[in-house]
């Protein structure tokens, strides 16, 4: 006769060696999650193939900049929006269990904390995981961190759609910061185009201009220097057009950073109206708010 126990160990024994580390991952998130807690609440958690149970819960979404990336070689990690408890301010907390490190990304959260909140954090953390790894994530230039910060909190700050009350009013922000990537990212477009289009023609035409025009001064000034200020010219003109390219591209990173901070946003919106009961939604209580009550 066949034993269900034995099946159940079978099953269990026989689990793929990457499922069984998964599962100590999630564990291991959610154990530093639960001791996160003694110093701050936990407003929403964003998760990259990890699965990370809390109680009570907490707005969860997938990690968005991960999830759009062209490669998929990004450690599974796990990401936490919390409000300290002594000072109110708002900060990233990206876990990653595999290398036992835990970082502050400062790019989402900027003008919600002070560094010396930031350094309190850090100094927290620390003494609550000894073997883990800390580390700050700070601001890039190349990415355009800070103008993509400017545009949402333009629109709609972030510490209003973690524990904001007034949902109607969110939702219209949260469509205007769509709107803002939408034209970010058109705007873009018709730059790239505009130097796609004329690079090539305006190349063709200065660079047969400046080889014939300063061709003629060649006798009286001396060939190599003729020829060296034509390939300066030419060289400088393309210069200039391939500035404008970069900065094409440039917009469309941050028109697309834009665009899926708003999505995040509206996942956040939408997990914490399935959290919190209707009648309560209307009022902008939260879980957390009814437990002190």
């Amino acid at each position: 006769m066949h034993d269900a126990s034995t099946t159940t160990a079978s099953s269990s024994d026989t689990r793929r060696p990457d499922e069984s580390l998964s599962m100590a991952d999630c564990q291991a998130c959610a154990d530093v999650f639960e001791a996160v807690r003694v110093f701050a609440d936990l407003r929403a958690i964003k998760l990259y193939r990890l699965e990370v149970p809390l109680d009570p819960p907490v707005p969860g979404l997938p990690c968005l900049d991960h999830e759009a990336m062209l490669h998929e070689g990004i450690a599974p990690h796990a990401a936490a929006y919390v409000e300290t408890h002594d000072d109110g301010e708002l900060h990233e907390i990206v876990l990653i269990p595999s290398r036992r490190r835990v970082e502050i990304d400062t790019a989402s959260t900027v003008h919600e904390h002070s560094s010396e909140g930031r350094e309190r954090l850090l100094g927290r953390l620390r003494d609550q995981f000894p073997d883990w790894t800390l580390s700050v994530n700070g601001l890039s230039w190349v990415r355009g961190d800070r103008r993509v910060a400017r545009a949402c909190r333009a629109q709609v700050p972030l510490r209003e759609v973690l524990s904001g009350n007034d949902f109607d009013q969110l939702e219209v922000s949260l469509d205007r910061l769509r709107t803002v990537g939408a034209l970010m990212e058109k705007q873009s477009r018709v730059a790239s185009w505009s130097v796609r289009t004329v690079t090539g023609p305006m190349l063709a035409v200065l660079g047969f201009l400046v080889y014939q025009g300063l061709g003629r001064l060649a006798p009286q000034v001396g060939g190599v220097a003729i020829s060296g200020l034509q390939a300066a010219v030419v060289g400088a003109t393309g210069a200039l057009f391939l500035y404008f390219g970069l900065k094409a591209v440039h917009l469309t990173e941050m028109a697309n950073r834009v665009w899926k901070r708003a999505s995040e946003y509206r996942l956040i919106l939408d997990e914490r109206r399935r959290l919190v009961p209707i009648d309560d939604a209307k009022t902008g209580r939260s879980g957390h708010q009814q437990q002190h009550e």
